[in-house]
């Protein structure tokens, strides 16, 4: 049975176990540490990660125990704050940052905070999401947002400083060449971002057509559809024929996690240029290893996001160089969270939020 949500005090969304989904009434935090706050949660984006655990139950080493509140990608209103916060005040609208490190770890002192053994990582195991009406963090990772971005808008910080890591890892430079292999959210944002640092040519890659559509509408240059029967060599030779990129791309990222990508973006690379994996599919797979090396690629892999990432993000949509407001398709309120799960998992929709509770 539903309890009536406006009834509970933090009404949560919870996966109970594997496939199921309840509302709870979670506790509220009485008791702030004095570098707290405590957030009103008004929007939450879903992330593909919150799909899996609720059908999987788990994602590689992190497996689910017990229950757990979903959510990561929120924006709220600041509702109260500990006694030695001085960046933010009650009524401040934020972007949450939603993993707090040990802040102690030679990874945590060098800014690399995303690589801490200690991170505390909200809706992966055991810790619970902000799919609740109430979630504290520490005030630094609060980040308020101008006077000019929705809470809507702060809900998509989050993915976007996904993204924001994945070019930084790039280092892209403008005038450069990018080949984006996966059209979902975070593709379709390291679309916008490589944009934004001035990159020529921006090329996205998928096999949903509805999707490079989107893409062609929203921050691409141009988009591929890779033949589902030809070979990587095959896709990768006709990509850079179709795009004029000569030897190849200077940059390629995979957002996808398939296999088949990972192989055409190596080919499809110019000697000397950089690959960056973000996509995470299966644990291990067969890799172009004659290829990277012969062209002395750059490879390296790219997880959530470090020191600096969430600031730009913000920054970049105050600045309205990314529209993430243009990626947000549906929005649904908190009792029907479920039906905003189900439109995920069917793959409806860019950017599904779920408004309150």
């Amino acid at each position: 049975m539903i309890p009536e949500i406006s009834k509970l005090h933090n009404p949560s969304l919870v996966l109970k176990e594997v496939q199921q989904l309840v509302f709870e009434d979670r506790p509220v935090p009485e008791s702030l540490d004095p570098y707290d706050v405590l957030v009103n949660v008004k929007f939450t984006g879903i992330c593909g990660s919150d799909v899996h655990y609720w059908q999987r139950g788990r994602i590689g080493p992190f497996v689910l125990e017990q229950p757990m509140v979903l959510g990561h990608e929120s924006a709220g209103v600041v509702e109260k704050v500990g006694s030695k916060v001085t960046t933010l005040k009650v009524g401040d609208s934020v972007a949450l940052e939603p993993g707090v490190p040990c802040r102690r770890c030679a990874f945590c002192k060098a800014g690399n905070y995303n690589l801490c053994h200690e991170m505390a990582f909200a809706a992966t195991p055991p810790f619970d999401g902000t799919l609740a009406r109430y979630y504290s963090l520490p005030e630094d990772f609060c980040y308020k947002l101008p006077d000019n971005v929705s809470l809507e808008e702060g809900a998509v910080v989050e993915p976007l400083s996904v993204a924001v890591h994945l070019v930084r890892q790039a280092s892209l430079r403008p005038g450069q060449s990018a080949v984006i292999f996966g059209a979902g959210p975070v593709g379709l944002l390291c679309c916008a971002v490589a944009r934004a640092f001035g990159a020529s040519k921006v090329i996205a890659v998928d096999i949903q057509t509805k999707r490079l559509e989107f893409a062609r509408g929203y921050a691409a240059t141009s988009v591929f559809l890779p033949g589902m029967v030809a070979s990587a060599t095959a896709n990768a030779g006709r990509l850079k024929d179709e795009n004029e990129l000569g030897v190849g791309a200077d940059v390629v990222i995979d957002a996808s996690g398939a296999e088949a990508s990972i192989h055409t973006g190596i080919h499809a690379l110019r000697p000397g240029g950089t690959f960056i994996q973000g996509g995470m599919g299966k644990e291990e797979i067969g890799f172009p290893i004659t290829a990277a090396c012969t062209k002395e690629l750059n490879i390296k892999g790219s997880f959530r996001y470090a020191s600096g990432d969430y600031e730009l993000a913000t920054e970049l949509i105050a600045t309205r160089k990314v529209n993430v407001k243009g990626l947000i398709t549906q929005i649904f309120s908190f009792k029907d969270a479920q039906l905003a799960f189900e439109e995920v998992r069917a793959g409806n929709g860019i950017k599904t939020l779920i408004s309150g509770p």
